[in-house]
């Protein structure tokens, strides 16, 4: 858990927290986010299983709303 408030503290010191809460706040976000299993994701991250986790992403980019999302992320990450 103390890696995720680490990652956390890094994302807003570069200003790039603010830009992924805006894509999370987006409607096609939101549409993503009612599809997915929250409780079955945090489970896998706090566990840290690895095989869940792949799982889980690899549902996501199998839709066109989380292949979108995903290249906003990577381009917000990569600071385009």
């Amino acid at each position: 858990m103390q890696d995720l408030r680490k990652l956390e503290e890094e994302l807003r010191r570069s200003g790039k927290l603010d830009a992924l809460r805006s894509l999370a706040a987006s409607g096609e976000g939101k549409s993503l986010g009612g599809q997915l299993d929250g409780a079955a994701a945090e489970q896998a991250l706090r566990s840290g299983d690895t095989a869940a986790l792949q799982a889980f992403l690899r549902g996501v980019l199998q839709s066109g709303e989380g292949r979108r999302l995903a290249e906003q992320i990577r381009s917000v990450m990569e600071g385009k």
